[in-house]
């Protein structure tokens, strides 16, 4: 069965990752843009950054037969950041790269007056280029973050079908499915989702506008972490090989879809 990673950090992972990611039938990524670890100095590093996503990320993954797409932004970690306005005037022109298919990860961290700015403004970035956009979700007080984001997204006027909330948990999800936007489920062991806690969700609510995806990064993360979803469905025996599918490739091929960069076939 093929798979979308729809949420990962290559640039940190190794050339082994790709190659265990390919085997186990993931065709396409997508790598939005994250916090690195530490707060980035200048401008001129997040356009370094953001080249070598689109760039040498894009031509590692090639290698293994992965297409790799990007998102981009400015990481909610980095959004209080005081040159935040000129990372976001720098980074229209990358937006236009041809496989930069959204505008993501954006949203809170801390939920911050400047935090909301910095999301507003790349909410609009993505809105008017009519792109997919990855919201991250706080991950402390996530559902009062949810909360605002959802107000946010209203108030903007941003079309929800081209919307990912990311990192729900239990505590979120029902609130996330009031909306139209898709629902992101992160396997992240520690801090998120267990792969057996994403089935469970999605055994409870269903599988429509459901993505799971594994966030991997530097951290205790997994970059197979949606085969071992679609392995759990499987061996529960309570999910059909199309629900299956729906949740590993249809929602997130329909989800990106909305990009004309995005030409993975269906």
């Amino acid at each position: 069965m093929r798979m979308i990673e729809p949420h990962i950090h290559t640039m940190v992972r190794t050339t082994d990752d790709y190659y265990n990611m390919a085997i186990a039938g993931i065709a396409a990524c997508v790598e939005p843009s994250f916090w690195s670890g530490l707060d980035r100095s200048a401008v001129s590093c997040f356009e370094d950054y953001w080249e070598h996503m689109i760039s040498t990320e894009t031509a590692r993954a090639a290698k293994y037969g992965i297409k790799h797409y990007t998102m981009l932004s400015l990481n909610p970690k980095e959004a209080r950041n005081d040159m935040a306005h000129d990372v976001l005037d720098a980074m229209e022109k990358y937006l236009d790269r041809e496989n930069v298919v959204g505008v993501g990860e954006i949203g809170f961290d801390l939920i911050t007056e400047k935090e909301e700015e910095i999301f507003r403004r790349q909410l609009k970035m993505g809105n008017d280029r009519k792109m997919p956009i990855c919201i991250h979700s706080p991950h402390q007080n996530k559902l009062k973050g949810i909360e605002r984001i959802i107000e946010i997204i209203e108030d903007e006027g941003v079309a929800q079908e081209r919307i990912v909330i990311d990192h729900n948990t239990e505590e979120t999800i029902e609130l996330s499915l009031q909306t139209r936007c898709y629902l992101g489920m992160t396997v992240y062991y520690v801090t998120k989702l267990s792969a057996e806690r994403a089935v469970n969700i999605i055994g409870r609510y269903g599988a429509e506008r459901m993505i799971v995806n594994g966030s991997a990064d530097w951290g205790y993360s997994d970059p197979l972490a949606v085969p071992k979803v679609a392995m759990i469905m499987r061996k529960s025996g309570d999910f059909s090989e199309s629900i299956i599918k729906q949740v590993v490739f249809d929602n997130p091929f329909n989800f990106l879809k909305h990009s004309a960069n995005f030409d993975l076939a269906e």
